[in-house]
């Protein structure tokens, strides 16, 4: 790959996450961290901290101090793990599961938005190539 097209391409990346903080900043959004985790716990089910600390390949602290703020706002419940009573398991709430998918409605009005004037052809292709880069990236990282 030619040095040119990995510049463009670290710059645009650069921007588009820029663009995507500032967006939930300015608009008071749910922040990236408690969609992502709130999204992990709604598709897979319950999960024990060290599981989604490994699914989301962040740190055991880092979950447990976003699920603990989860938590607070009723959007998460922690239930005991019934095979090791120290341990347990975090579960979303409805409350939660309706702040999902009000958010996902949200960003798909914000996306929609951004992507008025595109034709369908390219909304696909972004998609297809954002799909690509993201599973090179997760196969890279071990997810």
């Amino acid at each position: 790959m030619k040095e040119d097209s990995v510049e463009l391409i670290e710059r645009q990346i650069t921007d588009f996450v820029r663009r995507i903080v500032m967006t939930e900043q300015r608009e008071g959004r749910m922040e990236r961290s408690a969609y992502i985790l709130l999204r992990q716990l709604y598709t897979y089910g319950p999960a024990g901290v060290k599981a989604l600390a490994n699914h989301l390949q962040l740190d055991i602290s880092t979950v447990s101090r976003q699920a603990s703020s989860l938590v607070e706002k009723n959007y998460v419940e922690k239930l005991p793990n019934p095979d090791d009573k120290r341990s347990y398991f975090y579960k979303i709430t409805e409350l939660g599961s309706e702040e999902l998918e009000s958010n996902r409605r949200e960003r798909f009005q914000r996306l929609n938005e951004m992507l008025e004037g595109w034709t369908e052809e390219e909304q696909e292709t972004f998609g297809r190539l954002l799909k690509r880069y993201n599973n090179t990236a997760n196969k890279r990282l071990n997810m």
